[in-house]
């Protein structure tokens, strides 16, 4: 069993630590100037995951075509994610 995970976000193959969640990729991936997001605020501003536990919906993205929560998400071998979606 490897300690690794590839998935690809937005196209870029990104390897994360094996039981990292979706928004752990993101953040290791550099999205959104790092801040591990994939949305933004109605002013542009970049939004990162508020509260890690699914409430707060800011951390949606499309995986695997399917909506999902960054944050509930454990990354997968060949997951691929959507940030634009």
């Amino acid at each position: 069993m490897s300690d690794q995970t590839q998935l690809h976000i937005d196209g870029q193959l990104v390897r994360v630590k094996a039981g990292s969640s979706v928004a752990a990729a993101l953040r290791v991936a550099g999205i959104a100037g790092g801040m591990g997001t994939a949305r933004t605020s109605v002013t542009g501003q970049p939004r990162a995951p508020f509260c890690g536990m699914g409430v707060c919906q800011e951390c949606r993205v499309q995986v695997d075509g399917r909506r999902r929560l960054a944050c509930q998400t454990v990354c997968a071998d060949g997951m691929r994610v959507e940030t634009t979606a």
